[in-house]
């Protein structure tokens, strides 16, 4: 039986997942996503990429500021849905909301709950050096990604995976978990969590970005893949600030150098001494600069290429 879907969802990690409802036998009757935001240098109102997919396909679109007005909530009812898919849409929905549809409210949680619950779980799991992470189909409840389990979908963290390519294949895996389930969705069985086994994924903040080369070499190197492309990390050296894109965690051998210190510089990388190893940094951006390899970053600073130093 063709269900009524509402799709509720905001960012690009969400379009896969509208995209395989759009392409399954089901009915998606309308799109929910945050309102239009100011970006770039002139600051204008921009649609969400899942705005942009809704009003390509001719979709009704919905952007409320929240689901605190009866308003909103009553216009939610008249659409009569049998479920809401949720994907990283932005915005609690309250109990209200979650008994509307037939069929409740599901979730594409980008991790193997109960792990990493919250609103970074891609780049929390680079950052615990986790090798395997996944999807989570969940029916929601009133708790932060706290609902039972419908189905998951596991896949590996490569050891050169960055926020941004495990994003983009999640977001993948998340539509073909959601390609694969759709049209049985209701005869999932239901299996709660483990709430002793649940970790919390908090959001990034601007100021974990900055690098402290107290830190082990392996803990610098995931944080550098966890924060591409957002917030990026940066660290201050030769004068400057330098954003970090690229680097690789080396075992140290025997020094007296201090924490900090450039011991090695080189075409093939500029290697610093940190708290447990060594830091070899390959990719660099200078303060409104492109990303650059540290090949072009010396060959543009040969000052600093001397060997050890």
């Amino acid at each position: 039986m063709k269900k009524r879907i509402i799709f509720a969802g905001t960012p690009e990690f969400a379009v896969p997942s509208l995209l395989a409802l759009l392409n399954s036998k089901q009915s998606v009757c309308a799109v929910y996503t945050q309102p239009d935001r100011k970006a770039g240098r002139g600051r204008k109102l921009k649609a969400s990429p899942i705005k942009l997919v809704a009003l390509e396909q001719n979709i009704d679109v919905y952007q409320p500021i929240n689901f605190k007005n009866a308003e909103t909530i009553a216009q939610l009812k008249t659409l009569q849905a049998d479920l809401m898919i949720v994907v990283a849409y932005g915005l609690i929905l309250p109990k209200a909301v979650l008994e509307i549809p037939r069929l409740g409210c599901i979730n594409i949680h980008a991790s193997l709950l109960p792990r990493w619950r919250g609103a970074a779980p891609l780049q929390r799991a680079l950052l615990a050096g986790d090798r395997q992470t996944g999807i989570t189909l969940m029916q929601m409840d009133e708790g932060l990604d706290t609902g039972a389990i419908l189905k998951k979908e596991s896949g590996q963290i490569l050891s050169d995976d960055t926020g941004q390519t495990l994003h983009d294949r999640l977001a993948t895996l998340g539509g073909q978990l959601l390609t694969d389930s759709i049209d049985q969705i209701e005869n999932l069985s239901a299996t709660p969590q483990d709430d002793n086994q649940a970790t919390y994924a908090k959001k990034l903040e601007k100021a974990e970005a900055q690098l402290n080369w107290q830190e082990p070499a392996i803990a610098l190197e995931r944080k550098i893949r966890a924060f591409n492309p957002w917030p990026v990390a940066q660290v201050d050296l030769f004068n400057q600030t330098l954003r970090l894109w690229a680097a690789q965690a080396l075992p140290c051998p025997a020094t007296t150098e201090t924490v900090g210190n450039v011991i090695r510089c080189q075409r093939d990388g500029i290697d610093v001494v940190t708290g447990e190893g060594i830091l070899r940094l390959l990719k660099v951006q200078r303060a409104g600069g492109k990303v650059i390899t540290v090949s072009d970053f010396l060959n543009a600073h040969p000052k600093y290429m001397c060997g050890d130093i």
